[in-house]
């Protein structure tokens, strides 16, 4: 297709003159990896079109809530239900308590849970919990995990461990990150080093247990159990970040996968997103009675939102919990994302291009690297250069991965084993010009 015909390049246009980089969120921007964003216009299954009516194999997923593919019969029934019903009543409703009955379910480390619209809400509100629930302020992170966009949470490592970390942001205050800790991730010494320094001032840590914004970095099981036994040891909070991995990665979340090697493992609070709204804005937060109870209307610690527990959104998000939970979805899921990632991987090496991978339930992730990297640090050494290549060349072949290399991509019971062989063959025409 020219760029006389291309569609998508006007409408970019018309977008940038009235919103700014004409995006909504900056990765849609195509701004790692050059080139003009496609405008989406519908989507039905594992795919969807753009504005030329190009048709793509999808493994972004709306960035992971669409673990049924698009436009699911139970979920579309339940939505249109919904929508007739109202869009939104600013009082409680019965699904709101009924998904609250479904995740805890579920999820065996939550009690109580309050349901919010995004998962950047969900997220600042933990950490707010955390606080008012130990009374103390400061907190840590692990560069390369991402947790929304709260001043408190764009923040990258300082200069040391006695050194808080410093904004990433513009906008955001010294004073406001001065309590915010940044660690390497999987680095086991860094991380009893810092409680040994500030463990009786620390609210809590905070961590994706399988992070999804450094492309797919799982924790190791070492790194979790001695982020789980300080914590303990020092009166600090595990809040586990499963806004991406929540619902995902397994029936039970990462949690789930993580108590199988560490007995009796389990978080004081989790966050959870995507989802558990199936593609409709919502997220959730939660922990034990205790911990929830310091939330208003009951404690001191204040929390509100117009749209919370949205009755379409809570629809839609109790349907798909409702269908993921039926027998073998995700065994059935997880056989589908690791012919994915077997299938890459051996046409990768087929072609001589290093290549790493790795994949939990409808989840995966693979770097231009000989090995799979443990952190950051080792993240950033992939070539850029090398990843545009390949992400145009699948684009140009109708298959969409995320347009940058730090993100996870995410496989839904809609895939085929025809989408996975025609994505592979599309890969291995690419890896030949790497």
């Amino acid at each position: 297709m020219t760029p006389s015909t291309d569609l998508n390049i006007p409408l970019f246009e018309r977008a940038k003159a009235l919103i700014p980089g004409g995006v909504n969120s900056p990765v849609r921007a195509f701004k790692a990896v050059g080139g003009t964003p496609r405008f989406i216009k519908r989507a039905q299954g594992a795919y969807f079109w753009d504005a030329n009516d190009q048709r793509f194999i999808d493994y972004i997923g709306s960035w992971g809530p669409m673990i049924l593919g698009h436009g699911h019969p139970a979920v579309l029934d339940a939505v249109q239900k919904a929508a007739l019903e109202g869009f939104s009543f600013g009082a409680p409703t019965e699904r709101e308590v009924e998904l609250a009955e479904e995740i805890l379910g579920l999820v065996p480390s939550m009690e109580m849970i309050r349901l919010v619209s995004s998962g950047t809400e969900a997220g600042m509100s933990a950490i707010r919990l955390a606080r008012g629930a130990t009374g103390r302020s400061k907190f840590i992170k692990f560069e390369g995990c991402y947790h929304g966009h709260a001043d408190s949470l764009l923040v990258k490592a300082g200069s040391g461990l006695a050194t808080f970390g410093n904004a990433t942001s513009a906008g955001v205050p010294p004073e406001v990150v001065q309590h915010t800790l940044v660690l390497e991730y999987n680095n086991v010494a860094q991380l009893e080093e810092a409680f040994a320094l500030h463990g009786k001032e620390l609210a809590c840590v905070m961590i994706e247990p399988i992070a999804g914004n450094m492309n797919l970095v799982r924790a190791s099981v070492p790194f979790m159990k001695r982020c789980r036994e300080l914590c303990t040891e020092y009166g600090a909070l595990l809040v586990l970040d499963e806004v991406m991995t929540g619902f995902r990665v397994a029936l039970g979340s990462a949690q789930s996968v993580y108590a199988k090697a560490i007995p009796g493992f389990k978080p004081d609070i989790t966050v959870l997103g995507k989802v558990i709204g199936g593609g409709m804005p919502l997220a959730a937060f939660g922990g034990p009675r205790a911990i929830m109870e310091h939330l208003a209307p009951l404690g001191a610690v204040y929390q509100a939102g117009t749209l919370s527990g949205n009755p379409v959104a809570t629809a839609c998000g109790l349907a798909t919990l409702r269908e993921i939970k039926k027998p073998g979805f995700f065994d059935a899921l997880s056989a589908r994302t690791r012919s994915l990632v077997d299938g890459l991987s051996a046409a990768a090496a087929a072609e001589g291009v290093p290549f790493s991978a790795d994949c939990e339930g409808g989840m995966f992730g693979f770097f231009l690297l000989p090995e799979l990297p443990q952190n950051y640090a080792q993240v950033l050494k992939t070539d850029n250069a090398r990843f545009n290549t390949l992400f145009h060349g699948l684009l140009d072949r109708g298959v969409y991965i995320a347009p940058a290399l730090y993100e996870a991509g995410f496989v839904s019971s809609a895939h085929t084993a025809d989408d996975i062989d025609a994505t592979v063959a599309a890969a291995r025409e690419v890896f030949k010009t790497l």
